[in-house]
């Protein structure tokens, strides 16, 4: 099994009435040193301008990013590529990132590599401190800057700290 930590920033709530305007992967290793980034064309016409500036992104711009489908099937083979056994993804808020990118891998190429499930990075940490309130995004190293490379980056780092320094039990791959 491999971790691949995901972070999405979007234009708004919820996949296909807004868009995934942009999202960030990296391979849970000690290195942490292989990532995807893609960006992606809107697709739909509505989006909330406040959500869209979290990004840092203009609507302008983000009209000439890249063709969904192009952006996931390019994901799909650098999972395929980098993922010993069955990937699985991870996240900081898994009911908002993994939405999205279950929706834009099943609407753009017919399949999802991670299957039908996810694991949310704060519920192990609250599960590890053995108290729904942990508070955990102090133990992020990589500044957290709606980067999606960085932010997931930053949200792998604490899962090695959950591993190497409170007995989290993951084989990485």
């Amino acid at each position: 099994m491999s971790y691949i930590m995901v972070d999405i920033e979007s234009d708004g709530p919820i996949p296909g009435d807004f868009s995934m305007i942009c999202f960030g992967a990296v391979l849970v290793t000690e290195e942490l040193d292989t990532t995807f980034y893609g960006k992606l064309k809107p697709v739909s016409e509505k989006f909330n301008p406040d959500a869209l500036a979290v990004s840092g992104f203009s609507r302008e711009e983000t009209m000439n990013f890249d063709d969904p489908q192009k952006v996931m099937l390019a994901f799909e083979d650098w999972i395929k590529i980098h993922s010993k056994g069955r990937p699985i993804f991870i996240s900081d808020n898994n009911g908002f990132d993994w939405m999205f990118i279950c929706w834009y891998f099943h609407h753009f190429i017919g399949r999802n590599p991670f299957g039908f499930s996810s694991r949310r990075l704060s519920d192990l940490y609250c599960g590890l401190e053995k108290d729904t309130f942990s508070q955990w995004k102090h133990l992020r190293k990589t500044e957290h800057t709606h980067n999606p490379v960085d932010d997931a980056r930053g949200n792998a780092e604490v899962l090695l700290h959950m591993k190497e320094e409170m007995g989290l039990k993951i084989a990485l791959k």
